[in-house]
């Protein structure tokens, strides 16, 4: 993210000597992408950063995946991996259940009712999309106050916790990158301004406005990093002296921040738009897009529904959050639904859904979409959720039948 800000404590000159009312020094910690050869942030610290007391191997979530083998479009149904009162001993982070996955990225659900403990991903972004409930995502450049409709964009190594808020349990939608998640390209100046046809622009981008100061010792911070584990991730604890929230201020180009999609405004012609003009994020062999409530294709024979399509490149998955589904009726999807359609796959609306949206002047429907680029496989979620016929739903008859 190119919008400079400055937040707090700093110095007028980095690199320079920032002392403390004690007279000691701050601990200036650049916080840098791609090997000081893009954007960082430069953080003040009351102690020393790189501190350990202690370590230990701490056992992710599993994060086994299975190949979408026989290959199938599916249906995986969100809500029903966490019934009942499991939310009550659920954290956001910890508690995350993996539904799909490849070399490039993972998506992870999770309902919750606890804080979970502080968190650093060092394998890649995140991208936490926010369904339902309210947090406080504390992290070392501040807190940011997240509620329905938030995508909240974590850089990579940022140490923070999710604190939910309010009665009504916290559930996230996790896109956890091996890569950086940024703004489109195509939608930025050469030098990282968004420029007039973006559908949202920098005012709209919420970030920490003040530091998050804390005290404590003996503080774990659960790190999230590659190894030879499933997925070739490992997790492992570390143990600091002191707390990491004591960062006084910090000025840069690399920070959380959250995009609420009410704020994304859609971009509409006279006839059916393909998904790319729904695009919000984009990362390394994937890309993030989040579909609206909005108005519809105003030509006089327009079909308002999408053309069948195969995704000759990429898979397709879309998480349906809210409102009516028209080109997914008859099939069982409905809120909390994912589907996955996979590349080699033909696929489109519904029998009887074109005909029913002919003459529709809007679509009150929210969704997040992720295309990846590269085949996805079913993690232990998306196995344990998987309704088994919605590759039928077209057909309206399966195997034997």
């Amino acid at each position: 993210m190119a919008y400079y800000r400055r937040v707090g404590d700093v110095p007028p000159k980095r690199h320079t000597q920032h002392r403390r009312p004690d007279g000691g020094l701050y601990a200036e910690e650049l916080m840098g992408e791609e090997g000081f050869s893009a954007d960082a942030a430069l953080l003040y610290h009351r102690g020393i950063p790189s501190a350990l007391v202690d370590a230990r191997p701490w056992e992710l979530p599993d994060q086994t995946l299975t190949p979408n083998t026989p290959l199938l479009p599916r249906h995986l149904e969100l809500h029903d991996l966490f019934p009942g009162e499991d939310h009550k001993a659920v954290d956001a982070v910890t508690g995350r259940r993996l539904v799909l996955g490849n070399a490039d990225v993972r998506i992870s659900y999770a309902v919750s009712s606890l804080p979970s403990p502080y968190y650093r991903n060092a394998t890649g972004d995140e991208c936490v999309f926010v369904e339902r409930g309210t947090a406080t995502v504390e992290t070392v450049f501040g807190a940011l106050e997240v509620g329905p409709g938030d995508h909240v964009v974590l850089p990579r190594a940022t140490t923070h916790r999710w604190v939910p808020t309010g009665d009504e349990p916290l559930r996230t939608y996790a896109i956890e990158a091996n890569s950086h998640i940024t703004p489109p390209r195509r939608y930025l100046s050469r030098y990282g301004q968004f420029l007039e046809h973006a559908p949202y622009c920098e005012r709209d981008l919420r970030a920490p406005a003040e530091p998050l100061l804390a005290e404590g010792s003996d503080v774990e911070v659960f790190v999230k990093h590659r190894g030879d584990g499933p997925g070739g991730l490992a997790g492992t604890v570390h143990v600091l002296p002191e707390h990491p929230f004591d960062v006084v201020g910090w000025d840069g180009c690399l920070y959380p921040y959250a995009f609420d999609v009410a704020d994304f405004e859609p971009i509409t012609g006279r006839v059916h738009q393909p998904p790319p003009v729904h695009q919000v994020f984009e990362g390394a062999n994937f890309v993030i897009c989040t579909f609206v409530p909005r108005k519809v294709d105003y030509h006089p024979l327009a079909v308002p529904v999408p053309y069948y399509h195969s995704n000759v490149d990429s898979d397709e998955v879309m998480f349906y959050v809210d409102g009516d589904y028209e080109a997914r009726k008859g099939s069982g999807i409905g809120k909390g639904s994912i589907s996955l359609h996979p590349g080699g796959h033909s696929h489109g609306p519904q029998p009887g859904a074109v005909e029913r949206s002919l003459g529709a002047e809007s679509f009150d429907e929210l969704a997040v979409m992720v295309d990846t680029f590269r085949p996805l496989s079913l993690g232990e979620g998306g196995t344990a959720v998987d309704d088994g016929k919605y590759a039928w739903s077209w057909s309206g008859r399966g195997p034997g039948a």
